[in-house]
């Protein structure tokens, strides 16, 4: 029993076993396009099995014994490739050897690209995947981990993908097949397995993470993901979701840096849509990074270092100084200082294009 739980570890089984665990994102070559490879790539051979011939003439007999020239090397370079062979009926005259050449042998090929070329895709997927995902893990560095893709998760990715990290730097961790699915649509890499397991983790790359977002469904195995993320990258930016107030302090002693209580924000939204409903739909506005205006955060310009945020072009809404943060009427904020990161209003897409 203990050997079948250490040989069930994901950590200690070789790259090609978690094909089945980590699914690498497909790429989006159309069937034509992917035909068209393979056709260049077969005449790429055929040329190259012309001109060795071609090369070693001397070296080959012909059935009329006047030797081979350019056009009898192709032909035997095309019935050698094509594994047609030699028969009882062969082409003796040169417009019988060039049909031969120019309408059968292309026949041959794409029946071959149908008939093998898909057959050698079905066998070597697995090998394929295993590959890429060989590839990824040696070289994926300052990832985002996202564990859990329900209605929290999506949108954080969404926010993610809108600062402009690409795709394939987000890694998703869920136990649900249709989430990941959901998740590989989007080109994003997926790992299946539960976040509150070590092992998941290190096979999503937590270790090597920039950021892990942990979007759990309940509080409780959100403190778990929390504690096991920090324990393998005690340098990441690690974000948590929690359900309810009393429970942050779990989430901020577990090691999250930052701590969103959902139900109490979606709560407030709801009392203040009650008798102030446009600044709910200003507040959904800066938090939607899509469109019309968004909180984001840039370093300062040499030109305004020593200056007011306030007096600045943008809306600043406070100042970021060695990792606090200071509200734009705070006194540490009355000056911008080098090496500050300003806390801003941007705009997104024009007024215009909202309406």
């Amino acid at each position: 029993m203990r050997k079948l739980r250490f040989a069930d570890r994901l950590t200690d089984r070789p790259d090609h076993s978690l094909v089945g665990v980590i699914r690498m994102p497909e790429s989006t070559v159309s069937p034509i396009t992917a035909i068209v490879r393979r056709v260049v790539w077969a005449v790429v051979a055929l040329f190259a099995a012309v001109l060795i011939v071609y090369l070693d003439r001397d070296g080959y007999r012909d059935g009329n014994g006047d030797g081979l020239s350019f056009l009898d090397c192709v032909y035997y370079a095309t019935v050698s490739l094509s594994t047609t062979g030699y028969g009882d009926i062969t082409p003796v005259t040169s417009s019988a050897r060039l049909v031969n050449v120019l309408v059968i042998t292309p026949l041959r090929v794409l029946f071959l690209i149908v008939l093998v070329g898909t057959t050698l895709a079905v066998l070597t997927e697995r090998s394929r995947q295993a590959f890429k995902l060989q590839r990824w893990r040696s070289k994926v560095r300052d990832h985002v981990v996202v564990v859990g893709y329900g209605t929290k998760g999506r949108s954080a990715v969404r926010s993610v993908l809108s600062d402009g990290v690409e795709p394939e730097q987000i890694v998703v961790v869920d136990t649900d097949h249709a989430m990941l699915e959901a998740a590989s649509a989007l080109g994003l890499v997926t790992v299946h397995g539960s976040g509150t397991r070590s092992d998941v983790l290190r096979v999503a790359g937590v270790p090597r993470a920039r950021a892990v977002v942990v979007a759990a469904n309940r509080d409780d195995s959100a403190v778990l993901v929390t504690l096991t993320a920090r324990e393998l990258a005690p340098k990441a930016q690690i974000v948590a979701a929690v359900r309810e107030a009393e429970n942050v302090h779990l989430l901020r002693q577990s090691g999250a840096n930052q701590v969103v209580v959902s139900s109490e924000t979606a709560g407030r939204l709801l009392g203040m849509a009650t008798h102030t409903p446009t600044v709910v739909d200003m507040v959904e506005d800066l938090i939607t990074p899509e469109s019309g205006l968004a909180i984001a955060e840039r370093d300062v310009e040499e030109s305004e270092i020593g200056g007011s945020p306030r007096h600045l072009p943008d809306i600043v809404l406070g100042v970021v100084r060695a990792g606090k943060l200071y509200r734009v009427d705070h006194p540490e904020a009355d000056a911008v200082e080098v090496g500050d990161r300003l806390l801003y209003v941007k705009k997104v897409t024009r007024a215009q294009e909202d309406d």
